[in-house]
């Protein structure tokens, strides 16, 4: 969920701190700041800058600042509110500076017991607890290692991870270490990086190699030394670091929500590129992989757990087999019964979401053998910890409320439906034909939704002035709702909940009133008759729906009904289209509201704590 860069240099590499949380901010976050040293004169004293502003302010504080070395950090809050004392980089009398990711579970404990040793404690943070951790095992070493202080406390430390330190008097190395939390070690010339993402140095780096659990990386400007869990000196693989690109900007969009809800016709087509068949092949497995399971079971968070919910009903319908979908943060924490012969599937944009991945682990510690990660990240943890993978094409997604990464996964998880449809022998060669030609139709059908965004505008300005808001849906459309309202409740903060339209007069009608609108999605399907009897209840008590409907429907605007149409009605895939009007009604209410669309209060980009 934060970010982190760091850099030993022989230049002045304030900017290059700075940019890289810039690049960052998409994650989300409450506060930021850096701490840094000038050269290798080790008298010369940690200097810090933070705030609780953006990184546009931390900016103009920068210009005062020069060092060589140094470690940026923008913060999610999770100990202690979100303030300038709380805020990263914490130092520790005035010698160790540290940033952090994750969350230290035992810090309470920690935190006596330093106290107890005369350590001050300026913040809430659990992060504090490892800087003084380390100044006291640092002042106690008499060879004054930082890199062997920090391994010595890393065990004492329970819970997730990712850390950069530096040390007043050892001016020319910064030290990393990883344990949960992802970290990324990025070699330039005459200078070397840390971060939690490589985006945040693409342009400074030539190659850039990823932390494994358990290891400590030691950098110097001319230097990488990499120590694994046991203190071995270790070489990790080096990769090509990406391109910078042109995801990164704007371009003519008001904000990369925006921009990202109008991409989503071309991260289908790439995600579509090249498939040319059905089969496990596009996962990475072979025939004879796929003949040892007979049901699936799903583990995702979020906006993941409503694509995973689509897939249940195509998985069970098309496929015919029984699946089961779980909140990944639930599912490890409950007593489960495993069967071997199951499919785990993880979801995630990142591949590094902290509740999927334990979930993950769970389940192969159950004694499940087959697994498989729909993600976004070809270099993720659950990518490289899953047997068999597909990684979608919906390149960098900076808002935090997901869109072109969720239509994606969809895609995937339909995919893997018909994948298994034919492996069960399910669908003949003309079928096959004939589904690839419809999603080859995709990208176009999806153009054709966004050309509805005028008509939701106009909604927008009505759907502002509310404070609750009621989503329906039936069959496959419901989890497409709770999707929905999700994304309204997330960017706009209005009060958002979804049920399924059958449910109605079990509880929700008693919420109706003209003040609360019902959004309505009416595709052309077996459950329309029942449907629109579930808005005639509504309707009847006063409420004012707001009706998707395929053009098909014969449902037409009236007194408290208002109805946009979609172009045409899309069989299994109707959930995919169905998504873009919602995601574009959230998008301009939140405009309408004046909220931070791309970076909404309280939440981050990549969850990587539980």
């Amino acid at each position: 969920m934060c970010g982190i860069v760091g850099a030993a240099s022989h230049r002045n590499i304030v900017d290059v701190l700075v940019e890289g949380l810039r690049r960052l901010e998409y994650r989300g976050y409450d506060s930021c700041g850096f701490a840094v040293i000038n050269g290798d004169d080790a008298k010369h004293p940690i200097e810090r800058a933070r705030t609780t502003a953006r990184v546009s302010e931390l900016a103009e504080q920068s210009k005062e600042f020069i060092g060589t070395i140094g470690i940026a950090h923008t913060r999610w809050a999770t100990h202690g509110k979100p303030d300038t004392q709380n805020a990263h980089p914490h130092i520790s009398n005035g010698l160790i500076a540290v940033v952090h990711n994750g969350i230290i579970e035992n810090y309470e404990t920690l935190r006596s017991e330093l106290k107890a040793a005369a350590y001050v404690f300026t913040s809430e943070t659990d992060t504090e607890v490892i800087a003084h951790l380390i100044h006291q095992q640092y002042v106690s070493d008499g060879q004054k290692d930082i890199a062997q202080s920090v391994r010595a406390v890393l065990p004492r430390l329970h819970g997730a991870y990712a850390i950069g330190v530096i040390s007043q008097d050892k001016p020319s190395t910064l030290v990393g270490a990883r344990a949960g939390s992802p970290l990324v070690v990025a070699l330039g010339e005459q200078e070397n990086f840390l971060a939690s993402d490589a985006l945040a140095l693409a342009g400074h780096a030539h190659s850039m190699m990823y932390l494994e659990e358990g290891d400590v990386a030691i950098l110097k400007a001319d230097s990488v030394e990499i120590l694994n869990h046991t203190g071995q000196s270790v070489q990790r693989e080096r990769k090509p670091m990406p391109a910078q690109t042109d995801s990164v900007d704007l371009g003519p969009y008001q904000h990369y929500m925006q921009k990202e809800i109008f991409e989503q016709p071309r991260a289908i087509g790439d995600t579509l590129a090249n498939i040319a068949a059905f089969g496990p092949e596009l996962f990475g497995a072979k025939i004879d992989d796929w003949k040892a399971f007979d049901q699936i079971l799903i583990l995702a968070c979020g906006t993941s757990y409503y694509s995973a919910c689509v897939a249940k009903y195509w998985l069970e319908d098309i496929a015919g087999i029984p699946t089961q979908v779980e909140i990944a943060s639930e599912y490890r924490y409950r007593t489960t019964v495993a069967n071997p012969k199951t499919l785990i599937v993880v979801v995630s944009q990142s591949g590094e979401t902290a509740d999927t991945l334990a979930a993950l682990r769970h389940a192969k510690a159950l004694g499940h053998r087959y697994t498989l990660a729909i993600c976004n990240v070809a270099s993720s943890a659950m990518v490289r910890e899953t047997d068999w993978h597909f990684l979608t094409k919906a390149g960098v997604e900076i808002g935090v409320a997901s869109t072109k990464a969720f239509t994606t996964q969809l895609l995937a998880l339909y995919l893997l439906t018909v994948s298994l449809a034919k492996r069960a022998g399910r669908i003949s060669a003309d079928q096959e034909k004939e589904l690839l030609r419809e999603l080859r139709h995709l990208p176009k059908a999806l153009h054709a939704v966004l050309a509805l965004e005028p008509q939701i505008i106009a909604w927008s300005e009505a759907f502002s002035k509310c404070e609750n808001a009621l989503f329906l849906g039936r069959g496959l459309h419901y989890p497409i709702a709770l999707e929905g309202a999700l994304k309204l409740k997330e960017i706009s903060y209005i009060h958002a909940e979804a049920y399924p339209a059958g449910e109605l007069k079990h509880g929700p009608l008693a919420l109706v009133t003209d003040k609360m609108p019902v959004v309505t999605i009416a595709p052309n399907d077996v459950l329309l008759e029942k449907l629109k009897s579930n808005m005639q209840e509504v309707k009847a008590r006063g409420g004012k729906l707001y009706v998707f409907a395929d053009h098909d429907t014969q449902i037409v605007n009236s007194d408290g009904i208002n109805v946009i149409r979609l172009p045409e009605h899309y069989g299994n895939l109707s959930p995919i289209l169905h998504v873009l009007p919602l995601q574009l009604l959230a998008y301009h209410t939140a405009c309408a509201r004046g909220t931070d669309v791309d970076k909404p209060r309280n939440l981050a980009k990549s969850v990587t704590v539980e």
